[in-house]
């Protein structure tokens, strides 16, 4: 087999889609399975679409992913440019070249024409194609005297031109996903190639770019997969070598039904993006799992389980250990439900497996003013009691709130539980008993104890009024943990606090 070299080749029309990024997750997965290139190309030539900064954003994105391409704008490569809209020769002269076959023709019909015709069509209850029953009886190089057509070139009159699709051909195809299956070229309209502006459409343009960058393999979204027969026949009709197809399951919506859309994410609540992005005209910010908090380790990792499945069912990945395992072969055919809690699940799980030092960089860097009320070993330690119980690194923080400021209100169901006519004076009396030289949480669990055994108290007498002061209701860590990092100063002002307002 010859070199493996696959391409994502996405659009700059918008932000990168979930379902996009996972194409390109598996473009690089199979390219890294096969010691071979993942290239990256961008096919900008649907200038009416192009969204300012959307390319930039697609690197960016699959920069922060940790999919990073051989080849790209970017990056340079043997095979540039890697933009449609800076290689027009090339196009140009192919065109040239596949006019000169029996496959393609020049089209010399209006929109307006076309759109008469349509509705002509449409009265009779019928739907117009221009295919091969239709074609000879329009205006196209098919069926006009060649007199007539050159009078037409000569008075530059705007011409597409389109593929000539055989009559009653059945063409055999194989999908390394869906394996084979048959397509009747009958049921096959003539596609535009080339529209009247000189640009190809996505259909010529995209073969002709994969043949010179000597793609070896197309991984793509299921919505191609209908064009594929007509992607066979331009290669045949160049002389070319067709590279092997595998087209994608969709990404379904959180109830199964239908392709996962960037309107669902604003519904329920999740990002469909890797990372925010800003509307260049309505300022409108779609948000990304990367500002939500997923770290990119999580996310490739999910991202890669939505339609592949590796072996031994194990769930938790690396880059690296996808790329052993990957497998075009497992990849399912039938969609792969989006779960929001399953994505949540994966981000818990990698955030575990952080250093507390690692995640504490993270947290300082979410929140540098409100966490340098503590010293960095006090710091640690909040991360190591609050990290088990976090999605997220901001939920630290969110989370453990009274770590780093004293509680504002107290939790009204908390204080009938924990608080009663003699309340004050027991967590008074105990606060009496603290002095600085014994707060490190072993000593002051021992002095916690100590206090109920000789005031004859039960422990949720003393443990729950304290905690209650401390954090504001009856949550968080240990009480001797938490006294411990706010400090003695702090832990005797808490305690006034809830004696001088609760009650």
């Amino acid at each position: 087999m010859s070199k493996v070299r696959v391409r994502f080749a996405p659009s700059p029309t918008g932000p990168l889609h979930l379902g996009g990024a996972r194409t390109a997750l598996y473009d690089y997965l199979f390219a890294k399975k096969n010691n071979g290139d993942f290239v990256l190309r961008i096919e900008d030539t649907d200038t009416a679409r192009y969204v300012e900064g959307a390319e930039d954003y697609i690197m960016d994105a699959l920069e922060w992913a940790g999919i990073t391409p051989d080849e790209s704008p970017r990056h340079g490569g043997n095979y540039g440019p890697y933009r449609q809209s800076e290689r027009r020769a090339i196009y140009d002269k192919y065109t040239a070249e596949i006019l000169k076959t029996d496959y393609a023709y020049m089209a010399f019909d209006t929109s307006e024409e076309l759109d008469e015709i349509r509705k002509q069509y449409e009265e009779k209850g019928e739907v117009f194609s221009y295919n091969n029953i239709t074609r000879n009886l329009l205006k196209n190089s098919l069926s006009l005297p060649a007199e007539e057509i050159q009078k037409l070139l000569d008075a530059k009159i705007p011409y597409v031109v389109r593929f000539k699709m055989p009559v009653n051909r059945v063409l055999n195809l194989e999908d390394t996903i869906r394996g084979k299956f048959a397509v009747n070229t009958d049921t096959l309209d003539d596609k535009v190639l080339v529209k009247n502006d000189g640009m190809p459409t996505y259909h010529l343009a995209n073969i002709i770019d994969d043949h010179e960058m000597e793609i070896s393999h197309v991984i793509r979204g299921e919505e191609w997969l209908p064009s594929m027969g007509l992607h066979v026949l331009l290669y045949e009709a160049m002389g070319w070598t067709a590279p092997e197809f595998a087209h994608l399951p969709l990404i379904l919506k959180p109830e199964g039904k239908g392709k996962l859309s960037k309107r669902d994410g604003a519904k329920f609540g999740f990002p469909v993006f890797p990372m925010n992005f800003t509307d260049p005209e309505t300022k409108e910010i779609y948000p990304g799992y990367k500002e939500h908090g997923y770290l990119p380790e999580a996310f490739v990792n999910f991202l890669a389980l939505l339609g592949w499945s590796p072996a031994h069912d194990k769930e938790i990945l690396s880059l690296e250990e996808m790329a052993q395992e990957f497998d075009l072969h497992k990849v399912h055919k039938a969609g792969a439900r989006f779960s929001k809690e399953k994505a949540d699940w994966f981000n818990h799980q990698y955030l575990q497996k952080k250093s507390d030092d690692e995640v504490l960089t993270m947290l300082q860097e979410l929140e540098p003013e409100k966490t340098n009320v503590l010293a960095k070993d006090k710091l640690l330690k909040t991360v190591s009691l609050m990290k088990e119980r976090a999605t997220f690194v901001k939920d630290i923080y969110e989370s453990g709130k009274f770590f780093f400021e004293a509680p504002q209100t107290f939790d009204e169901k908390a204080v009938k539980k924990a608080w009663n006519d003699q309340t004050a004076d027991i967590i008074t009396q105990f606060s009496e008993t603290l002095n600085v030289d014994n707060f490190d949480a072993a000593k002051l669990k021992e002095a916690i104890h100590h206090f109920a055994e000789s005031a004859n108290l039960g422990m949720g007498k003393v443990m729950m009024p304290l905690r209650l002061a401390l954090v504001g209701e009856l949550k968080g860590p240990d009480v001797p943990d938490i006294m411990e990092i706010i400090g003695f100063e702090e832990t005797k002002s808490r305690i006034l606090n809830a004696v001088n307002n609760i009650g």
